[in-house]
């Protein structure tokens, strides 16, 4: 249980803010303008005499105005922020990350080998680097107390994302690395693939056999 938990920690991170800043957006677009089309009906419908649709205009009018959505922008933002630095956890573990090979594919099996445990390595210790930094950074932005403009939430907060995205983008990276240099494979992905599509295969089509759709146009075509 706890493999699957840390296997699968950036996914359902990722899936929880998504859905969360989706549902705000929503929200914020429909007060947007359900507050701006609903006076307009009341105006609209006052000048002709329509008295009761007016009212019921107006009334909905109150209630968007009742709701106080100043924040959902600035909330947004910060949970755009922790899904790129989880996102880019995730990328070191499924091998999302673009990388320039040209020099790599024209090395021998063991200097390549090495070369990519380097990288690795390397990859691991700038994450390091970057969370222990941004460890200092949030320590002294817990000590100045300084809050965010709309949601008055604490800033040291929002800033965590660095500290803790980056130390968990340096264990990915060592967990890659063991894995090379135990298997000598690194994680692929395949941007044909999408989930619950199976892939079609071209062996089954042999020399006299068209594909499906061809076959019925070529017969409704006779």
């Amino acid at each position: 249980m706890l493999r699957r938990v840390v296997d699968h920690l950036e996914e359902w991170l990722i899936a929880a803010l998504m859905a969360g800043a989706t549902i705000i957006i929503f929200v914020s677009v429909v007060h947007r303008y359900g507050t701006g089309l609903s006076i307009d009906l009341s105006k609209w419908a006052a000048a002709r005499g329509l008295t009761t649709l007016s009212a019921g205009a107006k009334d909905v009018f109150l209630w968007f105005s009742g709701w106080d959505l100043s924040w959902a922008q600035e909330l947004c933002i910060f949970m755009f922020v922790w899904m790129a630095k989880f996102g880019a956890a995730y990328g070191v573990r499924t091998g999302a990350h673009v990388g320039v090979d040209v020099v790599l594919t024209n090395l021998n099996k063991p200097s390549k080998y090495r070369v990519v445990l380097f990288a690795l390595l390397c990859g691991a210790f700038f994450t390091f680097v970057i969370g222990s930094f941004g460890a200092r950074f949030v320590a002294h932005m817990f000590a100045t107390g300084q809050r965010s403009s709309d949601l008055e939430a604490p800033m040291w907060i929002v800033y965590l994302a660095i500290p803790l995205g980056s130390y968990l983008m340096c264990c990915r990276f060592l967990q890659v690395a063991w894995s090379f240099s135990r298997t000598g494979e690194l994680p692929h992905t395949d941007e044909s693939h999408v989930e619950g599509i199976e892939p079609v295969h071209e062996q089954g089509l042999g020399a006299g056999t068209a594909p499906v759709g061809i076959a019925h146009a070529t017969e409704h075509a006779r």
